[in-house]
């Protein structure tokens, strides 16, 4: 089959091996994929991925329990034991012995198929689009944050870094009613969020007053997380959604005399996810800047790289 690959070097392959489920797996033909930021870290090092990236998809079973087949379909990204303690506790995300589709030890989407395990799939509604499916995976993400980290309509939240994640974290914390500032380089992804009635200030612009309650860190850079403390009032929240490639140096004598709460945010509720495309409360289709075909994979990346782009799809087929 054809698929994008990693190994030490990105590349179109024609020629990769089709997937073949195992027991409890289905088999997932693609429709349509989006290029993350960790996908872009992942050429960087992270995780000492190698074979096929992509965890942002969307596509229809093609084999697997009859209840399944000619689904349209998402998937959670953690394939898990079960059996570990941290699938006893309810915790299955952390399962001890998980694979991570496109991330971690398991071929991910950028590829004609990829395999998931039947109890990672989730039915896409009809009132959902393929655009707006290839969002759920990191809107969930972004629903994570609330569901760690309740937003009262009192409080005073920063989001750092108005890229692809940033801008969805920033247009559910919005649902909540409270102060909301989005802070960042890219005048593009700024002016996105004044259009959906949300702050956008330029990270050259701001004075950091230590005053926020909440602060989510998205940029990606160590620099974000700097920024953060620095807006943070004492005994503040701090979540963070960035994973760095390689070394990540950082001053930690502030968190600790301000005694801040650092929460580590990472995958989330699809379901939320879903109602709230459904429902248009959450804006993913303006994001979408370029889809091209999987064949064009390799000049999908570069094109996801660069901040004039916010949001880049493949196609395979």
């Amino acid at each position: 089959m054809n698929a994008i690959v990693f190994d030490q070097k990105l590349r179109f392959v024609t020629d990769y091996a089709d997937p073949v489920p195992g027991e409890g797996e289905v088999l997932v033909a693609v429709r349509l994929a989006g290029i993350c930021a960790t996908d872009l870290e992942i050429t960087r090092g992270y995780m000492g991925f190698r074979g096929v990236p992509g965890h942002e998809f969307v596509g229809t079973v093609i084999k697997g329990p009859r209840a399944w087949r000619d689904k349209r379909v998402v998937a959670e990204i953690n394939c898990v034991c079960g059996q570990c303690d941290m699938c006893l506790r309810g915790l299955s995300s952390h399962c001890r012995h998980r694979s991570v589709v496109g991330i971690q030890g398991r071929d991910g989407a950028f590829a004609d198929m990829l395999v998931v395990p039947e109890r990672n799939l989730h039915e896409v509604p009809e009132a959902v689009s393929d655009e707006q499916a290839v969002f759920i995976e990191p809107l969930a993400a972004a629903y994570q944050v609330i569901r760690q980290c309740p937003i009262e309509r009192r409080m005073r939240v920063a989001v750092i870094g108005s890229g692809r994640l940033g801008l969805l974290v920033a247009q559910v914390i919005k649902t909540c009613g409270c102060q909301l500032q989005v802070i960042g380089r890219n005048p593009l992804t700024l002016e996105f969020c004044e259009k959906k009635g949300i702050q956008g200030t330029p990270v050259s612009e701001l004075v950091p007053r230590g005053d926020r309650d909440v602060v989510v860190e998205c940029s990606g850079s160590p620099e974000g997380f700097d920024l953060a403390v620095r807006l943070l009032r004492p005994r503040g929240t701090l979540v963070l959604k960035s994973t760095y490639a390689g070394d990540a140096p950082l001053n930690l004598a502030p968190v600790v005399v301000n005694e801040i709460l650092v929460l580590g945010s990472r995958c989330g509720p699809f379901p939320e996810a879903i109602q709230a495309l459904a429902r248009r409360e959450v804006d993913v289709e303006s994001m979408i800047s370029r889809r091209l075909p999987l064949s064009k994979g390799v000049e999908a990346f570069e094109l996801a790289a660069d901040s004039r782009n916010i949001k880049v799809l493949l196609k395979p087929g």
